[in-house]
């Protein structure tokens, strides 16, 4: 068993410390640029670069204020409540993907405004983009040792010395970094290099994500301060994830039938 000891800061210049967690957030925003520009300059994408550099800015506003507002309200409401303050706090770590994706939909709908662009073809656009920022995200946790899995007698089990009890656990934030990360990348990737009809890409995405999530959910230890949240089982990861299971399935299922009616 290996006993993680990987330290979180990556560079210490003494008032201010950059952990490794907030360089994966710049990897992802840099990763989601690089990708985006590539399919701007194909002919006939209809989008500039000027247009992804835009996007990806605004983006990554609504993936932190979404995301931090999303862990406030999904997994810490009482502690906001004892304190409004803590929201801003947002050097004391807690983030949360459902929140940020809220924080992107919101962005999307007011960029498609501002630039006449259909709500779906842009969604159809940025999602492939997104599954490289969440596996940085996912190495960012592993890094910082936290968001561990549940306790395993597997052979890669680490143990987590936050844990507090020595024992080994599943890394589950490798698991989500490869299936929200590689595996999701890789799918959207080539499920999008050729044309689908509207609203199919981004079904995808939200189908594949809530299902890689709510798996990963069953070995991962869940928020000590919220525990279960019914059967013994299910947890609020998996509880945010339905929403995306069936609104992605759905999509999927209009986006065909559109095309054959």
């Amino acid at each position: 068993m290996w006993v993680h000891d990987i330290d979180p800061v990556a560079l210490d210049l003494g008032v201010i410390q950059i952990h490794w967690y907030g360089l994966m957030y710049l990897v992802g925003f840099a990763a989601a640029w690089w990708l985006g520009t590539l399919r701007a300059r194909r002919p006939g994408s209809g989008w500039t670069v000027q247009q992804i550099s835009d996007l990806v800015f605004w983006g990554a506003v609504g993936v932190v204020v979404g995301g931090r507002s999303g862990y406030v309200l999904f997994y810490n409401f009482d502690n906001f409540l004892d304190n409004p303050l803590w929201l801003l706090q947002v050097w004391k770590g807690g983030m949360s993907f459902h929140g940020g994706l809220i924080g992107v939909i919101l962005v999307l709908w007011l960029f498609g405004r501002h630039h006449r662009k259909r709500f779906f073809e842009m969604g159809d656009f940025v999602a492939p983009l997104i599954p490289i920022g969440l596996g940085a995200g996912r190495l960012g946790n592993f890094i910082g040792g936290e968001l561990w899995g549940r306790t395993t007698d597997l052979p890669w089990g680490v143990i987590f010395p936050r844990a507090g009890d020595g024992m080994p656990r599943h890394p589950s934030q490798l698991y989500e970094f490869a299936l929200e990360g590689v595996v999701l990348f890789i799918v959207l990737w080539w499920f999008s290099s050729c044309p689908r009809p509207p609203m199919a890409v981004s079904g995808l995405f939200l189908l594949l994500y809530g299902v890689f999530r709510s798996l990963v959910e069953l070995v991962r230890e869940p928020d000590e301060h919220l525990g279960f949240i019914a059967f013994d089982w299910l947890s609020m990861g998996q509880l945010l994830s339905l929403p995306m299971i069936l609104f992605g399935a759905a999509l999927l299922a209009l986006a065909y039938q559109r095309r054959v009616d």
